[in-house]
Formats: structure tokens, C-alpha cells, sequence
């Protein structure tokens, strides 16, 4: 059904209900408006499509969609694969929204027709086994490790043991690109890894079980992960210290759209329900920070994405 035939019926209203009396026109109101909102409510899709970056999901897609599904009856089909996909699928219209834990790159054809709503900030944490007795590192001791110059636990104050660096495979995936592009501002960095992993579940599930790797991965999603978060440069990756950018490694959560999607008008009110104040409660009891309430990360952020894309030949924007 469409609002045509609702709306030929309200242009010949007035003359029509002139003849009716009190209780009759009370009647034929109420039809002409169900029929109205019967008519819009057939016109919304019973389910939305959403695809993308595992992080984004754990973190806060999955309670979010639970909520925003009791508050509007739109169920949300949520489908992982990774920030490229998120990006890569609603850009060609094959779902209707996703999640990215990084932004498009520049002039990448594939990811031109895709939009981005910053909505959260998430950290990088450095994970490790449980039993492994390292509890804090610095910066320049992560860098040295995916450089390949720190191979032993001994040279962080620790066991006698080779460290096994598990990485993500590819350069684009969101964790991978992300380390590069803050900690090494060069998104063509080479890591010296001991083995590489297609997604983050794998590669921390890894870490769980080997007490000799060491790996980064979203903040929030480690949390549900039985690994060691290490403190780095003496500094949690807890709300407070994610806020106010005391800790140093942090990056936003998008969720993705198309302008151009058949459903783009959902898009945009499940977008509001995630800035509105019960989506912000919701990503903060699950462990990431609602991007409105750090908006002054953004100047800090945008300073480590021009100089990683200055010294990147492959990204150069410039």
C-alpha cells in the first residue's frame, strides 16, 4: 500500500465532512488517520542490515540494536567481518549500515560512497596471558617489539622467554591500520610478527591460551576476554584516562552508511538513538566512551592522521 489513495482522500475532506454530523465525522476521522499511520508503518523495514568490524560490535552494536529493537520494533541483523567490510558492503548498498574502527582511505574507489558518524572512542589495549608477570609498558617498548629490536620478555624486566607478537593480517584492517597509523604515523609499517590472525576474536582467543604472546587489540573487546590488560606509560585504558586522552592510544567508532541506501532514513534515526542519552549510558556500560562526551579528542586525533598520512607514500593525500 502507498499514501496515495490517503492523500486524494484529505484534498476532498472539507467538502465531505461539512454534511456529517458530530459522531459521524469522529468516525470517519479515525479511519482516514488508521489508514494513514497504518500506510507509513507498512512502509518501515521489519529488519536492518549491519556489517562490519567485530569491535564495533562487541563493544556496543550488540546491546545497542537490543535496545533500539524494544524502543522501535525494527530488528537489526548484525553480521562481524571486519572495519573493511563495514565500509566496503554499505558502500555498495549490500547492507543497509556497518561499523569501522578507521576511517576510508583516500582515494580508495572502493570506499568513496560510504559516510561516517563518529559515535564512540575505543583504545588500543596491549594484551597478554594472564600468567604473564608484566603488568605496565611504555610506548617506545611497544614500538620496538613490532619492530622487531624487543624479542624477549627478559628485556622488559620479565622471563627468559622469546615474545611471540600476534598481529592482524593485512595493513587495512581496523586494528592493523589503526597501530600504524598512531603508533608509527606510516600505514605501509612492516610488523616483525610470529603469527597473523583474520580477525581479532582468533587473535585474542591466541593470547588467552599463550603465555608468551603479546598482541593490541579494542579495549573492549579484550574486556570480555580472559587476557591481561597492561597498563601503558603507567596508564589504564579505563573511561576516565580514555576521556581525557591521558591514555595514548585511542581511536573513534564509526558506524557507516550510504546516503543512497534504500533504508538510509532508519540509518539516520538509529544513528540519533546512539548520541541520545540512553545509547551513551549503554556504550558506557560497555566499556567504550560516547564520542560527544570527548569531543576535544578530536583535535588530537585529526594532528596523528595528517602526519601518518604525510609519511605514507601508498595514503598521500597531499
Amino acid at each position: 500500500m502507498n499514501n496515495i489513495p490517503v492523500l486524494t482522500m484529505l484534498m476532498f475532506l472539507p467538502r465531505f465532512l461539512i454534511s456529517l454530523t458530530p459522531q459521524k465525522l469522529l468516525f470517519q476521522l479515525s479511519g482516514v488517520f488508521l489508514l494513514f499511520y497504518s500506510s507509513l508503518a507498512l512502509s518501515l523495514p521489519e529488519t536492518l542490515n549491519w556489517v562490519g568490524c567485530g569491535i564495533s560490535k562487541k563493544s556496543y552494536m550488540t546491546k545497542l540494536a537490543t535496545a533500539y529493537t524494544s524502543k522501535t520494533g525494527i530488528r537489526i541483523d548484525l553480521q562481524g567481518g571486519g572495519a573493511t567490510l563495514g565500509i566496503r558492503q554499505v558502500g555498495k548498498k549490500a547492507a543497509d549500515f556497518g561499523g569501522s574502527c578507521r576511517f576510508h582511505l583516500p582515494r580508495n574507489k572502493q570506499e568513496k560512497n560510504t559516510g561516517f558518524e563518529p559515535v564512540a572512542w575505543d583504545a588500543l589495549a596491549i594484551i597478554t596471558n594472564p600468567e604473564n608477570p608484566l603488568v605496565n609498558i611504555t610506548l617506545e617498548q611497544v614500538k620496538k617489539i613490532y619492530s622487531g629490536e624487543i624479542t624477549r620478555w627478559a628485556q622488559l624486566g620479565g622471563m627468559d622467554k622469546p615474545i611471540r607478537l600476534y598481529t592482524r593480517k593485512g595493513k587495512i584492517s581496523g586494528v592493523g591500520y589503526s597501530i600504524r597509523s598512531i603508533i608509527f604515523s606510516d600505514v605501509d609499517k612492516d610488523f616483525a610478527f610470529s603469527k597473523q590472525f583474520k580477525s581479532s576474536t582468533p587473535l585474542e582467543k591466541a593470547v588467552e591460551s599463550d603465555l608468551n604472546a603479546i598482541a593490541i587489540t579494542g579495549v573492549s573487546s579484550a574486556r570480555l576476554r580472559k587476557v591481561k590488560i597492561l597498563s601503558l606509560n603507567n596508564k589504564t585504558p579505563d573511561y576516565k584516562s580514555i576521556k581525557s586522552g591521558n591514555y595514548a592510544l585511542y581511536r573513534p567508532l564509526y558506524i557507516t552508511y550510504n546516503l543512497r541506501g534504500q533504508n538510509i532514513d532508519q540509518v539516520k534515526n538509529f544513528i540519533q538513538f546512539a548520541h541520545s542519552r540512553k545509547g551513551r549510558k549503554i556504550m558506557v556500560d560497555n566499556g567504550v566512551v560516547p564520542y560527544l562526551d570527548a569531543l576535544k579528542l578530536v583535535m588530537i586525533q585529526s594532528r596523528q592522521l595528517l602526519e601518518a598520512q604525510r609519511k605514507s607514500d601508498m595514503n598521500l593525500t597531499y
